[in-house]
């Protein structure tokens, strides 16, 4: 015996506006402006592709030749657009020591780790609340069930938007924003890995070039930077 599944039942706009739309603003209200804007901006760094260590140490080659050939100290800063490589050249430029870089690569690291914490955190919450708003727009169809000598149709339109909310709900916790999370959590992980490759390939290059006396003063003044930041 086959039963047809029939896809046009599974579809009811006012049974998805409760569940979505409750859900996206219950999320909004109990993150915050600044929570949602986060994780819009990191969907959108999912469409423009991970960070790509090979390309990065291929832009930043020519800079590692200059500074091998004429040092640290009167080699140019180098930008190719990567905002955390583009800042480390130019305080490499400015206190002629890798301690600089790693400065920097720390400071970008714990921001990219804050924006992606919160991000996660919101689909998180979203993925809880939905079957929340789908159980509510549930109790409000049982609400509409009709008594009396009703038609039979409005009994079971009303019984179809109960169960259709509660499907929405579980779908949209477990299908969408729950991996979605998880989709950000992994790119996130993945990028600091790439980037601590190059960050890693790049201080091996320019050890040979830093002047001693330099990288030792830039290396007391950042450990005391970092001792009042903790006091």
């Amino acid at each position: 015996m086959q039963v047809a599944l029939n896809v046009q039942s599974l579809l009811d706009p006012l049974s998805a506006l409760v569940v979505v739309g409750g859900t996206l603003v219950a999320t909004f209200l109990r993150c915050g402006w600044a929570d949602c804007r986060t994780t819009i901006g990191a969907l959108f760094a999912l469409r423009k592709g991970r960070f790509n260590a090979e390309r990065a140490r291929g832009e930043l080659a020519t800079h590692v030749q200059a500074i091998r050939r004429d040092g640290l100290v009167r080699a140019q800063s180098h930008h190719f657009g990567d905002e955390e490589f583009d800042d480390a050249c130019d305080a490499m430029a400015q206190t002629h020591s890798l301690t600089a870089l790693r400065d920097a690569h720390r400071n970008h690291r714990l921001k990219r780790q804050e924006r992606a914490r919160h991000a996660v955190e919101t689909f998180a919450q979203a993925a809880e609340l939905a079957p929340v708003f789908g159980m509510a727009g549930t109790l409000i169809s049982l609400t509409q069930l009709p008594s009396g000598g009703a038609a039979h149709a409005d009994f079971t339109g009303a019984i179809a938007m109960a169960v259709l909310t509660t499907l929405y709900g579980l779908l949209l916790g477990n299908i969408v924003f729950a991996p979605l999370a998880r989709v950000i959590e992994r790119a996130a992980q993945a990028e600091e890995r790439e980037r601590q490759v190059v960050v890693d390939w790049l201080e091996a290059q320019i050890a040979p070039a830093v002047p001693k006396l330099h990288e030792a003063s830039a290396a007391t003044a950042s450990a005391g930077s970092h001792r009042q930041a903790r006091a």
